[in-house]
């Protein structure tokens, strides 16, 4: 920084929103979004580099600070064979509105080296900074919103002019749990991924418990929702479990019931949306498992599955729609705050004719802005589960 004033802030739960659990490092802080009873029941490394990637964590704060300073240590995940993705963005956000970008470059590398297994090695690298110059002088409303894809341990905070604690805000919380499309898989950059766009939309705090290939009704998962304050809630069920080929239907069903059970014993009135998949057509009629296929030198993912077996209860996307449909018709009788969305209507035939998914599951950052659209509208806007209870 070139300037003589500097002024470190310590970073601590109150600077940030959209984070569950703060873990202490020999570094700094480590933000997760499990609780740390959840997160000891985690059974792969898979959800566990997942609920540790900072999707929709911020740090909020105002200043007069034309120059800002962020130290961190990321940890980037690379799948062997592949070429490394590029290094995770960092959005600042000024009075609401996208002003600047960074990133990170270097930190831990931890090396997939079984896509299915998600079996992985770690080499540890440096920490650096997130550096953000030239910012418009005067009393602002800043977020920093952390990467999405990378692990982040927060450092510390430097700045040119004093930090304060931004007042509490009157926006009530959404928290959302769902898959790797909820976590922002494909989207180019944090506050773009689709349920960050869809909280500014509908003006409330996002709690974002989207999870790559983990949204599997696990009760850790649920017991944690339960205990999460919140003003509304959405779980978004349906491609993990296919793509899997985690369950059948006789296990898929009350599956379902005692997710939705124990998020209610915390949560026993709050408006509680139960959203099927978006539109996959690989999947919608074929089981999983989904593997990946490189024909032609592109990631694409198929499904392997036997569609003859849907008989027998292997899981496709029609069937757990037309399954999640009917568990919120049977329970909605005894909960008038429970509501079901089919995904369709969030990303359907004509949007996928428009917004094709690149490998043929994860939208990109078109296809999440469309999303993020159509959740606004049937969710937030006149008529819909959250439109009463936004502020």
């Amino acid at each position: 920084m070139t300037t003589d004033h500097r002024w470190t802030t310590p970073i601590t739960a109150d600077l940030l929103r959209g984070v569950v659990d703060l873990e202490t490092t020999t570094r700094g802080l480590l933000p997760h979004r499990l609780t740390a009873r959840a997160r000891r029941q985690i059974p792969d490394d898979q959800l566990a580099m997942a609920e540790a990637q900072p999707s929709g964590v911020r740090l909020v704060f105002r200043t007069r600070a034309t120059t800002i300073e962020l130290d961190t240590l990321p940890t980037k995940r690379v799948y062997q064979g592949f070429p490394p993705p590029a290094d995770g963005v960092y959005d600042l956000l000024i009075d609401g509105r996208l002003a600047a970008q960074a990133s990170v470059p270097g930190g831990n590398v931890r090396t997939v080296t079984d896509m299915f297994t998600q079996t992985s090695v770690l080499a540890e690298g440096p920490a650096g900074t997130a550096r953000f110059a030239g910012l418009p002088a005067g009393e602002k409303d800043v977020e920093i919103w952390l990467p999405h894809t990378e692990i982040t341990e927060l450092i510390a905070l430097r700045t040119d002019a004093p930090v304060e604690q931004s007042p509490p805000g009157r926006r009530g919380t959404w928290l959302h749990h769902g898959s790797s499309i909820s976590h922002g898989s494909n989207a180019g950059h944090p506050s773009a991924i689709w349920p960050a766009l869809a909280a500014a939309a509908g003006g409330v705090e996002l709690v974002n418990l989207g999870f790559g290939g983990s949204a599997l009704l696990d009760p850790f998962t649920a017991r944690a929702m339960r205990d999460i304050p919140a003003d509304l809630i959405s779980v978004k069920i349906g491609i993990n479990i296919v793509n899997s080929d985690a369950m059948r239907l006789r296990a898929f069903t009350p599956a379902v019931h005692g997710f939705l059970d124990t998020i209610r014993e915390g949560h026993p009135s709050t408006p509680l949306l139960v959203v099927s998949a978006i539109l996959c057509p690989v999947q919608e009629d074929t089981p999983g498992p989904l593997a990946p296929d490189l024909d032609g030198g592109r990631l694409r993912f198929k499904a392997t599955g036997d569609p003859a077996e849907r008989s027998a209860g292997r899981l496709t996307l029609t069937i757990i729609r037309d399954e999640l449909a009917k568990i919120v018709q049977q329970r909605a009788t005894d909960d008038p705050n429970l509501h079901y969305l089919d995904g369709r209507d969030l990303y359907g035939e004509a949007d996928y004719a428009e917004f094709p998914l690149p490998d043929e599951v994860h939208p990109d950052g078109a296809g999440h802005r469309r999303i993020a659209e159509n959740f606004a509208r049937l969710a937030f806007g006149d008529g819909g589960p959250f439109a009463t209870k936004t502020r």
